[in-house]
């Protein structure tokens, strides 16, 4: 097993956006290699960080970077999506800031024994969580061409997502698909020669798509920002780091959802739910990543920042 390693992506813009208080409590459902955790837990005097992650490598990296802060920093093998059971385990009631990097690792994607990689031959996995039991030999070879199908069109908007899932089916009846070697060469024979012409690889989308079915990573983002926002203290903040429009957009939209509070249709004359909002967006549009870190890390280029504070 390789050095676990993830560069930590806008490190500066969301420390900044969480606007950290010393003494307060704060949870980062993301802790990968322990950076943004770090930088968080070093501006902490009295306060307390809960670093969570559901990747066993990620807990035992997260573990050794942090150390030095002792009981100040609680580490959780979990996903964040679980937020209140973890935060009652612990007996916290409420926290001040809230922080999700929901991009695959540079750790996941460079290990090739974890099965995320195109570019790698290795058994078809995909799991964050290795105790969880869908792989994504599971979702190749056993989804319906229907189920298959819709999983490259939504989750990977994929436009070839038809001819790829059936020359999926095709492939299977013959045999297994066992590795990511097999699965790229039959996502790239299906896919038009001249789409295949520069830009991205073709697997690419496909396996982003086979990655987020296998992770469930679309179905945690909105239930964490609720429930973050219900346990935040006044002033307190949310921040998110996503890496695809997909991702961004249930962002954008469950904040859109807690800042403007009223949920009666625009035609009532009147409110009549009596809702009001429970943040403010502390940026109306994305923070992306400056030059300097598109530089040194061609991999932020996706990614955006959106951050909410609680009123």
């Amino acid at each position: 097993m390789q050095e676990f390693s993830h560069y930590s992506v806008l490190l500066g813009e969301s420390i900044e956006a969480l606007e950290i208080k010393p003494n307060g409590i704060y949870i980062d459902g993301t802790a990968g290699g322990g950076g943004h955790s770090y930088e968080i837990a070093k501006r902490l005097e009295g306060g307390r960080l809960i670093a969570i992650d559901q990747d066993e490598d990620a807990i035992r990296a997260a573990g050794e970077r942090l150390a030095e802060f002792g009981d100040k920093v609680t580490l959780v093998r979990n996903n964040f999506s679980n937020l209140e059971q973890i935060c009652a385990e612990l007996g916290i009631e409420e926290i001040d800031g809230f922080l999700v990097d929901a991009g695959v690792s540079s750790f996941q994607l460079d290990c090739a024994e974890r099965g995320f990689a195109y570019s790698a031959d290795a058994p078809l996995d995909m799991r964050m969580d290795t105790r969880n039991s869908l792989t994504a030999r599971t979702v190749v070879n056993e989804y319906s061409e229907q189920e298959l199908k819709r999983i490259l069109f939504e989750y990977g908007e994929e436009r070839f997502s038809p001819a790829i899932a059936a020359a999926i089916v095709r492939e299977r009846e013959l045999s297994p698909i066992e590795t990511t070697s097999q699965l790229s060469q039959i996502i790239k024979s299906a896919i038009p020669a001249f789409a295949r012409e520069g830009g991205h690889h073709p697997a690419k989308r496909s396996f982003q798509a086979i990655r987020i079915e296998v992770n469930r990573e679309l179905d945690v983002i909105e239930p964490a920002i609720r429930a973050a926002e219900k346990l935040m203290r006044r002033g307190g903040r949310i921040a998110v780091i996503t890496f695809h429009s997909l991702e961004d957009r249930i962002v954008k939209q469950t904040f859109a959802s807690l800042a403007s509070g009223c949920t009666c249709p625009r035609s009532f004359p009147v409110c009549v739910c009596g809702k009001k909002p429970s943040v403010r967006l502390v940026n109306k549009k994305p923070i992306l990543p400056s030059k300097e870190e598109l530089d040194e890390n061609p991999r932020s280029r996706s990614a955006k920042l959106r951050a909410a504070e609680k009123i």
